[in-house]
């Protein structure tokens, strides 16, 4: 494994650490320790732009655009000490660490100077276009049509399950561009704006009390032919490689979060005596040790992102990651007992409880495992294509 924490990275790690918990303690005190996406919307708009005046909020990013050009080891020290501050998510996830790099990567010079400065520093909110009722895990079967009129695309169709749907400025959307196409062919990738007639998004409740989630709807919206990204009919291979970046450095200020889950649980066990209990210490031990496993693969995953392509290892990351985050959930149940029904208020449920209930849908989101081991098999193992009906 090529990345490791050489000691001259220990003053980077000091001072990302003193801006964050000085920050956290102070101005935005009151998201310290959110784990909803949606809370305190404006205060965590304002945090976006605290993230960005510093140049804390996209640290890899050229210093051109707003950034640090930090090194993927910088990255990584970055993304712990975010999470180990207790950090609150960040509402400009999808436009920070998906579609500004695919900007970077795809758009062109006046693309790049339209849209960065907005996203690095927070003053745009991005939500995600992909899935649909029909074109969950089978993303290539999108049925959104986009249809050209001069400088102009007119956006017709629905998407589903986006989050912060109901609070992002801006869309980036897959849709149709060639009549009669199926598949991954005559797909385009296109920037929309949110705030515009035609464009309705509507919360979807769920089961912890949350509306995190939308479904968005398109009814004559509009897009301009300059907002499209790649070439049109490039679609595909535009958000084949903004999915590419969401196994990104990114991952591992997510098991920072996890471990915090864990420690949470731990405590939780030590007080209530379940520790005592040798089936639950077992699986507390389980849960540690596979922390340390996800954390040892991110690393060699990371340590091979010079190359450009996702490394067979980073084919493995959704599927374990999200398995391991459900038992945890189960574990979390175990050890609250009667407790973790009980709900905060009416609407909500405790934290842990939502971890639980959320859990359910890191098997589904983003490629369900069943489709996950298809990938694994066709292009990390490169074993036949699985048979599938005409």
């Amino acid at each position: 494994m090529k990345l490791a924490f050489a000691p001259e990275l220990a003053a980077f790690r000091q001072e990302a650490a003193d801006w964050l918990n000085e920050q956290l303690s102070g101005p935005f005190a009151k998201v310290r320790g959110q784990s909803n996406m949606i809370d305190n919307v404006e205060e965590r708009r304002a945090w976006e732009q605290a993230l960005g005046s510093a140049r804390w909020s996209a640290v890899g990013w050229p210093e051109q655009w707003g950034g640090r050009a930090a090194s993927i080891a910088q990255q990584v020290v970055f993304a712990e000490e975010y999470a180990r501050a207790k950090a609150p998510p960040r509402l400009n996830h999808l436009g920070v660490e998906l579609i500004g790099p695919t900007i970077l990567a795809y758009g062109t010079e006046e693309q790049k100077q339209r849209f960065l400065p907005d996203i690095v520093n927070g003053r745009t909110i991005w939500c995600q276009g992909y899935s649909e009722p029909g074109a969950g895990s089978d993303l290539a079967n999108v049925k959104t049509r986009a249809r050209r009129e001069g400088d102009t695309y007119i956006i017709d169709g629905q998407k589903i399950w986006t989050s912060i749907g109901t609070v992002a400025d801006w869309c980036f959307v897959i849709a149709r561009t060639e009549p009669g196409s199926v598949g991954p062919k005559g797909l385009s990738f296109l920037l929309v704006d949110m705030n515009q007639p035609g464009v309705e998004a509507r919360p979807i409740r769920q089961m912890t009390g949350e509306a995190e989630f939308a479904e968005v709807f398109f009814d004559g919206a509009v897009a301009q032919v300059a907002d499209r990204l790649g070439e049109e009919g490039q679609g595909w291979e535009v958000a084949m490689a903004l999915l590419g970046f969401e196994r990104g450095v990114s991952t591992l200020a997510q098991q920072m979060q996890f471990r915090n889950e864990l420690d949470a649980i731990i405590d939780i066990a030590k007080a209530n005596g379940k520790a005592k209990d040798p089936v639950v210490r077992q699986k507390l031990a389980q849960a540690h040790a596979g922390l340390k496993i996800m954390r040892y693969n991110a690393l060699r995953m990371l340590s091979n992102a010079e190359s450009g392509q996702l490394s067979p290892e980073g084919f493995t990351y959704k599927i374990y990651w999200s398995q391991w985050h459900r038992d945890l959930g189960e574990l979390a149940m175990d050890v609250m007992g009667q407790e973790g029904e009980i709900g905060i208020n009416d609407e909500r449920m405790g934290p842990l409880t939502t971890m639980y209930l959320m859990a359910r849908s890191d098997t589904i989101y983003a490629g369900t495992s069943q489709i996950q081991r298809n990938i694994i098999s066709e292009r990390a193992l490169q074993l036949p294509r699985e048979p599938r009906g005409k």
